[in-house]
């Protein structure tokens, strides 16, 4: 969600059982435990052996169920997997209070060498987006294909639609707008979020919007909620900041995976005109916009991004065949640094360590596009 998500109050990590997740027909929730976190992960059963894994990566106050009007539309394709990052949807916070972006990545890195499932087909939004350039950067053997929906990517002029954000990064901020807007209804924060992230917010259905009022009321139970948007908002920005290896741009230049890039001609919270920079940086990039969709195109365009998703598929077959072969061979070539200056947990992995650290309505670069869909208000930045 976006900062327009603002709990009754402030509080420290615990993790109170709320009320059910919404969990759509033909999903499933499971909770996995990691060293230092607990993730809950929704999937979709594979209409058949063998395919291809996906995993999904929400944006700043988002889940995984960001992701439910998309994953359905992949099936027969992909093997689809969406993460709650900690703090967020299901899971609880992560016991060393880290939301930066490369805590982030790091999470999503230690769940796939858990699971095995590397290569993925690894989608990101917003902020999510930010992460999976960060893990397809310092860990090109886990990402097949990189697919990124308004990536969180450093921009030098923020919009001011975004400005409300980047300042709940500030300490005492999200205090005190939490303060001035303690009487607002579940109702009316979803219709500030839809607002703010949707092209169109007519685009979203009653039964929708009935949802997400429903999730609202849920995470204003949970008394960490504000604080890990807080926590993550101040990643997001200090992540802007950094120069050298670890700035994003310079790491998307390191991507090696096929990379679908996609931006909203609506969109108030990543810049339309980041765009062509984007295509520019990422060295094998196809550029899909939207000129009427906002913020979550998957949420407001699932088929339009089902389709692109699925040309990208049909363009890198071989290439997809050879990383099936020498994923971590290829990734090789990106990092040189084996584990680029973040550290690693020391058990060490190839090269690169154990987790890399120490105008029709959609005109289009390469891809068609298809009808407009509706879903449930979800991830802000």
């Amino acid at each position: 969600m976006s900062s327009t998500e603002l709990p009754s109050a402030l509080a420290a990590t615990v993790t109170p059982k709320a009320s059910p997740v919404r969990v759509a027909a033909g999903e499933r929730l499971r909770s996995v435990g990691l060293p230092g976190v607990t993730l809950t992960v929704r999937s979709r059963p594979p209409a058949r052996d063998g395919l291809p894994p996906a995993l999904y990566v929400h944006g700043l106050g988002g889940s995984s169920q960001n992701w439910s009007a998309l994953m359905p539309l992949l099936d027969g394709l992909v093997d689809s997997e969406a993460l709650d990052l900690p703090g967020f949807g299901d899971s609880p916070p992560p016991d060393d209070g880290d939301y930066s972006v490369t805590g982030h990545a790091r999470t999503v890195i230690r769940y796939l060498d858990a699971a095995e499932r590397g290569p993925v087909h690894l989608f990101g939004n917003s902020m999510g987006g930010a992460i999976a350039t960060r893990v397809a950067a310092v860990r090109p053997d886990l990402v097949r294909t990189l697919t990124l929906v308004s990536p969180a990517l450093p921009e030098i002029r923020v919009q001011r639609t975004a400005v409300p954000t980047a300042l709940l990064a500030l300490p005492g901020v999200a205090r005190l707008f939490t303060h001035f807007t303690r009487d607002w209804t579940a109702e009316q924060r979803v219709r500030g979020t839809t607002a703010l992230c949707y092209g169109d917010p007519g685009r979203v259905t009653p039964e929708g919007f009935r949802n997400a009022v429903e999730e609202m009321e849920r995470r204003l139970q949970m008394p960490y909620f504000w604080d890990a948007m807080a926590r993550s908002a101040r990643g997001i920005v200090n992540a802007y900041t950094l120069g050298g290896q670890h700035n994003l741009w310079r790491q998307a230049e390191r991507v090696l995976a096929p990379t679908l890039l996609i931006y909203g001609g609506r969109d108030q919270l990543v810049s339309y005109r980041m765009a062509q920079r984007a295509a520019r940086t990422f060295r094998d990039s196809r550029l899909l916009s939207l000129p009427d969709a906002g913020h979550v195109a998957m949420m407001e365009y699932p088929e339009a991004v089902a389709t692109s998703f699925r040309e990208l598929l049909a363009e890198t077959r071989e290439l997809s065949g050879s990383l099936d072969e020498s994923g971590a061979a290829s990734g090789a070539e990106g990092s040189t640094s084996g584990r680029d200056g973040f550290g690693t947990d020391g058990a060490g992995r190839g090269r690169f360590g154990t987790d890399g650290f120490g105008t029709d309505g959609a005109s289009r670069n390469r891809f068609g596009t298809g009808e407009p869909g509706t879903g449930v208000p979800g991830a802000g930045g």
